[in-house]
């Protein structure tokens, strides 16, 4: 069976997770606690990385390095780009890139990471987001599920405008803080990734959601689609 990694940022986005676990055994490392055990019988380490790009890296490298794990998992929640994606979707990432790396004037594009061969984006795996868009639309029916690139930055975006012109220069549909830190080390250690955001907000601010009340469906929308997906992937 195949050992996945799930990392979320903050507690609150793996603690249902946790609680469905058996067999668990803990890790300290990096100040982050990592649990390996079973979930609904299969392997996997669940572990709470901390906001930021920095915290999501080392989180991904300490899964390669010391549990081997042959996927990587991150879910969470972020604000959406595209405002034709609902309080509640999910978007599973085709890509991640940062929209916070600007080395334009020795000739980079906006967002690549330089000397790292033209890459700009970090590409998901295919058979994660294929399984992720097939349990989302079995588990969670009463929502959306979209498929396309997640920008990642050390900001909180609440802006309408500063949103805007993300979607324009990066055309990502969802931005958060830790996305690409977790592609980019899963690119490096050659680890299939894919990255889960439940969307928390309407990119034109047309709709809005108690912050507590949408947090609590967004989890349970986002443990249901992890726990399904955990049984299909292998």
């Amino acid at each position: 069976m195949k050992l996945l990694g799930i990392i979320g940022a903050m507690e609150e986005e793996v603690a249902d997770l946790k609680a469905r676990m058996t067999g668990v055994e803990i890790t300290e490392k990096a100040r982050m606690t990592f649990m390996k055990g079973e979930l609904c019988g299969h392997p996997v380490v669940v572990v709470r990385s901390g906001v930021c790009k920095v915290n999501s890296a080392i989180c991904t490298q300490i899964l390669a390095d010391t549990f081997h794990v042959d996927a990587v998992i991150n879910t969470g929640i972020a604000g959406s780009l595209n405002a034709d994606i609902n309080i509640g979707d999910i978007v599973v990432s085709t890509e991640a890139m940062y929209h916070d790396v600007e080395a334009t004037v020795w000739g980079y594009a906006p967002g690549e990471v330089p000397q790292m061969g033209g890459v700009v984006s970090f590409p998901a795996d295919e058979e994660l987001q294929r399984v992720a868009i097939a349990a989302c639309k079995k588990v969670n029916p009463e929502i959306g599920v979209h498929s396309g690139r997640v920008l990642s930055g050390d900001q909180f975006i609440s802006s309408t405008e500063v949103k805007a012109g993300l979607r324009e220069k990066f055309h990502g549909e969802c931005c958060e803080m830790e996305g690409a830190g977790i592609a980019q080390a899963a690119y490096l250690n050659h680890l299939p990734y894919v990255i889960l955001r439940a969307i928390s907000d309407k990119a034109d601010n047309s709709a809005v959601m108690d912050y507590s009340e949408f947090e609590k469906q967004a989890i349970l929308h986002c443990v249901n689609l992890v726990t399904e997906m955990v049984q299909n992937l292998d």
